[in-house]
């Protein structure tokens, strides 16, 4: 039941994050070729002022979704409807914070900005992305149960059919009347609309939280989510000050243009991240599943396949963006929209280890084990930022990069797999590490092979990026295939797919005849 849900959930991700990334590119073409550079940096700023104001969220959100494993997998109804009331008035609350603590930054708008451009309405551009931003929490709750559910499938379909429609939408309103303002408020209407119909829709699969007779939590119960919350109020810190702080450094030192030629790269980047981590959000509620019902040796054991599957994957992509996401912004949108090599270099770097943190994550979120490495994301926000302020002096854009580096392994790269091990697995940590390393030596070797052969076409056109594309997709995959297919992990994956996929396809194959 739980691979089945896994499967399901990420069949329906997969296939949603593709038709939202195609999407997104050709929203983006349509974006830059309507309006200026300046628009592009604006909305990238914004965009990460409201990320910032995410702070208010506090970690609610995880540490409702733990408390809420074991009571699904015992249909414990009656707990269920509890934590969703609780969860339901702190959403509200949390909505309400981020409206009015997102309106009194208006005024300070000069501040993050290194010289602001001449754009009308600029303080109303930016109330609307803080109306959009305040909506998406008020029916945070019911999503949330659904994907805690094992249901993540039903809030992707919501999802990407409205992410498609309003991009569709947005680009017809931007070529017709060339108003940012009309651009933004699609996206309001749409997050207004998803929300309801989302609400709806859980209202139908769980008719009990129409219910008027809920039960009070019983101390120890709220007790565990409150700790939970304090932790994840540091951890939540963290993540926002490494993940939110580059466009507003790079905005406030280096220029607002650099901000938006950045965030065509970070399109690119965060658009794959999105598509990658539907991978791993889909089976987060079947490993908390498994977490309160199976052993040790056999989480363990799940933990290693899903490691080699992290690899497999993030060792892969980083090759193939090192070899052609320059092209591939060439193509797409000219070459003035070109960032250098060492930069491009360092955002491939950040996303490889952002990326191998994947399956740690996972099984660390949905294990539980936020109150140990409480204090970790102090630290790394503290070294995140101070490294970045002092290197873009000197390195511009270069140096705030390194800087997310630099917090990266000084703290997240060993901290959070040694909780994960210590507090969750109780395994020993040393041979995670001695993996580590060699996965990472493999991906060194194998993209230094893989750039030694897509520079045999160095030339930017379409029919070249197509031969690059063909070797970063063949080069890397037939290695890891070489050195790996005889691996209990490797066996393992092949058998699920060949269980779920495989023998789907063959089915379908024969009904056809």
């Amino acid at each position: 039941m739980r691979t089945q849900s896994s499967i399901k959930n990420l069949i329906f991700a997969m296939a949603g994050q593709s038709i939202g990334l195609l999407v997104s590119f050709v929203a983006r073409i349509a974006f830059v070729r309507v309006l200026s550079t300046e628009y592009l940096g604006l909305n990238g700023l914004f965009t990460t002022i409201l990320s910032l104001l995410s702070l208010v969220e506090l970690g609610v959100g995880p540490a409702m979704t733990f408390s809420l494993y074991k009571p699904l997998a015992e249909k414990d109804t009656e707990k269920v409807k509890s934590l969703m009331q609780l969860y339901k008035k702190a959403y509200t609350v949390i909505g309400i914070v981020v409206a009015i603590l997102g309106a009194s930054l208006a005024p300070f708008l000069h501040f993050f900005i290194k010289d602001i451009p001449d754009i009308p309405n600029i303080y109303l551009i930016y109330l609307l992305f803080v109306a959009n931003s305040a909506i998406s929490y008020f029916f945070s709750y019911k999503r949330s149960l659904i994907i805690t559910d094992q249901k993540r499938y039903i809030a992707t379909y919501y999802r990407y059919t409205f992410f498609t429609v309003l991009n569709i939408v947005q680009i017809i309103v931007l070529f017709s009347t060339k108003s940012f303002i009309l651009f933004l408020s699609c996206q309001v209407i749409a997050t207004v609309a998803e929300n309801i119909f989302i609400s709806k829709k859980a209202d139908k699969l769980y008719p009990f939280l129409k219910e008027k007779t809920i039960q009070k939590l019983d101390k120890e119960t709220t007790g565990s989510i409150f700790k939970n919350i304090r932790a994840l109020v540091v951890h939540k810190l963290g993540g926002v000050v490494v993940n939110s702080t580059d466009n507003l450094i790079i905005s406030r030192f280096v220029g607002l243009t650099w901000v938006g030629l950045y965030s065509n790269y970070f399109l690119v980047i965060n658009a794959l991240n999105l598509v990658i981590a539907q991978i791993f959000s889909s089976i987060t509620a079947s490993v908390g599943n498994l977490g309160v019902t199976e052993t040790k040796e056999k989480t363990k054991s799940i933990f290693d396949v899903v490691f080699f599957l992290n690899f497999w994957i993030y060792g892969f992509c980083s090759i193939a963006f090192i070899a052609i996401l320059n092209p591939f912004i060439q193509l797409w949108l000219g070459e003035k929209y070109l960032l250098s090599d060492s930069i491009v270099i360092m955002i491939v770097l950040n996303f490889y280890l952002t990326g191998m943190r994947q399956a740690v994550l996972t099984f660390k979120e949905a294990m539980g084990l936020f109150w140990y490495d409480r204090h970790k994301p102090i630290f790394e926000s503290i070294i995140n930022l101070c490294v970045s302020l002092i290197l873009v002096k000197y390195l511009g854009m270069v140096g705030v990069f390194i800087g997310t580096t630099i917090s990266t392994l000084t703290t997240c790269f060993w901290i959070e797999p040694y909780v994960l091990y210590k507090h969750g697995l109780k395994f020993p940590l040393l041979p995670f590490f001695l993996r580590y390393i060699f996965y990472m030596l493999i991906t060194i070797i194998t993209s230094i092979l893989t750039l030694k052969v897509s520079e045999l076409f160095y030339e930017v056109n379409f029919i070249n990026f197509i031969f690059k594309v063909i070797i970063c997709i063949v080069i890397p995959n037939i290695i890891f295939l070489i050195i790996f297919h005889k691996t209990t992990e490797f066996k393992f994956l092949y058998k699920l797919l060949n269980n779920f996929v495989f023998k789907k396809i063959r089915n379908l194959s024969t009904l056809s005849k």
